[in-house]
């Protein structure tokens, strides 16, 4: 390792790793910059590999953040396939899983999240298969093939954009969901029925209100799914869809505050000095909703890099962009802007037909706008986060109205 004098130390190897290295070129650090990633692959972009990725519709090389020779061109030690086993927050370095210590001055920890995993008996059979990794994204499209039997665990955003990838690449696809429509706890009944519909309507089976008692298999590889009612459904392949961990033992064992995630300030801060963290293990405040936040969508990893390398630069910088998603399922396209909590709501309001698939929803309490939904139809983004970010007091016959543009909806 160089000279560690102002060293700056990234543990992480997806895109708010990547894109924190560029910012720290960007905004002047000129010491030694080192990313550690524990994947082999150079940092790449995860929402392709659920997207255009696994249908096919792009290219491996699409997905990286930068090209091999970025990181020479700009100085980048890129420390890959390498695990950091503990963080020595007094001697300032981080301990990897060869024995070797990398000194820091500042560190940023960007270490993502993990699938979490079934419990139920047979999960460990082969072809049980996750999607967070690249490596993932390809086994699922080897199992997606015309006429094959896959069941999806879980109805929620990777549950339903690998179920329609699979449907479009001509299997049966049976998607198990706990509740009684996909998306229920996140959209609201309304706004849910749509997706419902949509997967409906794509010839995908939606069972509602099951319960997976094991996976079945023969010679140590799936061939079904034991439901609790007693019903078994065959199987070549199973997704597992059930929600995502954040990676946060290193800042727990380090001593950071850990509570559903690294807990940082507005600029990205840790409780313990020069650390950092950004993306899906931060658990941010959010000076616009007054209120810690952990964001698991690709906008938070694509954005918060910046103002971590700002901040790492002792430059003033706070993040506040309101939480960003899309997805892309068959030829429904939506964007979604806002926060709010399954209770946090009192009514939805629409603008256009869900049953065309072309409408702009908004969640609202009282009279303003907490967050806003478009689907089939676009450049609305920023009139929405203008509504939900003014605080207004906003006529719900004015939302509804589509004669009435948005930008001409606040009082």
């Amino acid at each position: 390792m160089r000279n560690p004098v102002n060293t700056f130390v990234i543990v992480g190897g997806g895109l708010a790793a990547g894109k924190a290295a560029e910012a720290l070129r960007e905004h002047g650090h000129s010491g030694p910059l080192v990313i550690i990633g524990d994947e082999r692959e150079k940092p790449y972009v995860r929402p392709p590999l659920s997207k255009g990725y696994l249908l096919g519709k792009e290219e491996r090389d699409s997905i990286f953040v930068h090209p091999d020779d970025w990181y020479r061109e700009h100085d980048v030690d890129l420390l890959l396939g390498t695990r950091a086993r503990a963080v020595d927050r007094q001697a300032r370095r981080v301990e990897l899983d060869d024995g070797r210590q990398v000194p820091y001055t500042k560190l940023l920890l960007a270490t993502g999240s993990s699938p979490r995993r079934l419990s139920v008996p047979g999960a460990e059979l082969d072809n049980v298969l996750y999607l967070r990794r690249v490596g993932d994204s390809e086994r699922l499209k080897s199992a997606f093939t015309a006429g094959a039997k896959i069941v999806v665990i879980g109805a929620g955003w990777i549950g339903l954009e690998t179920a329609a990838a699979a449907r479009l690449a001509g299997a049966e696809v049976t998607v198990l969901n706990h509740s009684e429509l996909p998306l229920l706890k996140v959209l609201g009944r309304e706004a849910a029925e749509v997706f419902a519909a949509l997967h409906a309507d794509h010839g995908v089976d939606l069972l509602p209100n099951v319960r997976v008692e094991s996976i079945t298999g023969t010679d140590g590889r799936v061939d079904g799914v034991r439901l609790a009612d007693g019903r078994h459904l065959a199987a070549d392949a199973v997704v597992v869809g059930v929600g995502i961990t954040p990676n946060v033992q290193l800042a727990q064992e380090a001593g950071l505050d850990v509570r559903n995630g690294i807990v940082t300030d507005e600029h990205l801060r840790t409780s313990v000095a020069d650390i950092y963290a950004a993306g899906d293990v931060a658990n941010a405040y959010h000076p616009l909703l007054g209120r810690h936040l952990r964001v698991e969508h690709w906008a938070n990893a694509l954005h918060q890099p910046e103002v971590a390398a700002l901040s790492m630069l002792d430059k003033n910088a706070v993040y506040d962009r309101l939480p960003y998603f899309y997805t892309d399922q068959y030829d429904l396209g939506m964007e979604y802007t806002g926060h709010t909590e399954p209770a946090g709501y009192d009514r939805v309001v629409f603008r256009g037909e869900r049953s065309e698939r072309r409408f702009i929803a908004f969640w609202m309490a009282g009279n303003r706008v907490l967050a806003g939904m478009s689907v089939n139809v676009w450049d609305v983004m920023n009139p929405i986060r203008a509504l939900i970010t003014s605080g207004s007091d906003i006529d719900d016959v004015l939302l509804a109205d589509p004669d009435v543009p948005l930008d001409r909806v606040l009082p």
